[in-house]
């Protein structure tokens, strides 16, 4: 079957920045959700840890296993807790106007079992050092329909000017 994508919404992040972008009532009329995220925040580092929630949850019911790259290393984690890893953006030390960009893909999110993630993710930048790329796998440990999808900073930071996501629905027919 050939899938159909059609954009939910799109968030971009005005001058004065925003500490999470947010996307709520989500319909329940296609089969799998993508989101594709171009993002930057202002922590004073040179990246930023971005993660993600589902219909506010805020309680340990998620688990994900990532892989890491920094042109150098590969680091390999698995955590459990009250986030999915999604991502890594470029912040204030990072290189002038680059942005982070990820993609999300979250199939069967309406069905009644647990909800799988995917994420791959590369934090750009003009300098010879690349600080992450990756892909995680996670998985959010509840059975309810997935309405609302938060992302923020690990770190408290705010996302930058400019930053934009996203939301696809796809219904594969």
């Amino acid at each position: 079957m050939a899938a159909t994508y059609e954009k939910i919404a799109t968030v971009t992040v005005g001058s004065s920045g925003s500490a999470s972008i947010d996307f709520t009532s989500i319909p329940s009329t296609y089969t799998d959700l993508l989101v594709k995220i171009s993002a930057r925040t202002n922590r004073s580092a040179n990246q930023d840890q971005i993660d993600m929630r589902f219909n506010s949850d805020t309680s340990s019911s998620y688990f994900y296993r990532q892989l890491l790259g920094d042109g150098t290393t590969v680091v390999s984690a698995t955590a459990t807790g009250s986030f999915i890893y999604a991502g890594v953006a470029p912040a204030t030390n990072g290189t002038s106007n680059t942005f982070g960009n990820f993609e999300v893909y979250i199939p069967n999110y309406t069905s009644a079992t647990y909800k799988t993630v995917s994420a791959d993710y590369v934090n750009e930048g003009n300098a010879t050092t690349v600080y992450y790329d990756g892909f995680t796998a996670g998985l959010w440990q509840k059975t309810n329909s997935i309405s609302s999808i938060t992302f923020y900073s690990d770190n408290g930071a705010n996302f930058s000017q400019y930053t934009t996501a996203t939301l696809y629905g796809i219904s594969n027919s």
